[in-house]
């Protein structure tokens, strides 16, 4: 073999591995302080802006199928996606979670004015509003809040970054959490980064969350796998809540 195939053929195998998956993983996302967390019933599940602004056909953002940017063919993956996959999935961990007397979380976009003057600069500039007692603040059915579970309300992408919940969280003790919701490489994704840089154990849910094209769905879950967050399906979250929350 050639020194220019030796060069090229170790440069494709670099290129196929990412260098600091293990120490991402020993350190931030699997370390064994994330069972202990769930053990201590000090994990959390977010439900990420579950509402009818940007999650319901013909509402919201949605309500002018032609103004909301998105084709017709994004909008029916985005749909089916959330209506056959992640509403079902969401609210079998919402009942996991409340079986097991853990905390189910809500976040959502709504202002504090009616005429969202104390909006973010980015959501005046999107056209994104969605004023208190709308039907855009409301919470899908399938998913929404039950008894007195917390409600987090904010009015830009990142949750963290707009809201009080780390104080509510370290109130809480709440040391891990795990994270559904839409859009996944928006606000999901932010909450995520967000959340670990402030010392939370991240769980992502990659069946418990959604955005527009299944291309951005899965560029989100590289980029938070083993990095900001352990991804995981539905079912083995359930497993593991059942398996260390019991104990």
């Amino acid at each position: 073999m050639t020194e220019e195939k030796i060069l090229k053929s170790t440069q494709e195998d670099y290129l196929a591995v990412d260098p600091l998956r293990d120490a991402y993983r020993e350190s931030i996302t699997h370390t064994p302080d994330v069972a202990t967390s769930i053990r201590a019933h000090k994990t959390a599940l977010l439900c990420i802006d579950m509402q009818y602004l940007d999650a319901a056909p013909g509402c919201g953002v949605f309500a002018d199928v032609e103004a909301s940017g998105v084709p017709h063919e994004a909008q029916e993956y985005y749909f089916d996606r959330l209506k056959y996959t992640v509403l079902p999935n969401v609210r079998k961990l919402q009942d996991e979670f409340r079986r097991h007397s853990l905390e189910v979380i809500h976040t959502r976009i709504q202002s504090l004015t009616k005429d969202g003057r104390d909006r973010s600069a980015a959501h005046k500039r999107l056209g994104l509003h969605a004023a208190p007692g709308s039907k855009e603040a409301q919470f899908l059915d399938e998913v929404a809040p039950q008894g007195d579970e917390i409600i987090i309300d904010k009015t830009a992408s990142g949750v963290f970054n707009a809201s009080n919940i780390a104080y509510v969280l370290r109130n809480l003790e709440v040391t891990g959490l795990f994270v559904t919701g839409v859009y996944s490489n928006e606000c999901v994704s932010t909450a995520i980064r967000d959340a670990c840089d402030r010392g939370f154990y991240v769980t992502l849910i990659s069946d418990g969350c959604a955005t527009v094209t299944p291309e951005l769905q899965k560029a989100t879950i590289t980029t938070m796998k083993d990095r900001y967050a352990r991804v995981m399906k539905t079912m083995d979250a359930i497993n593991e809540i059942r398996e260390l929350a019991a104990s």
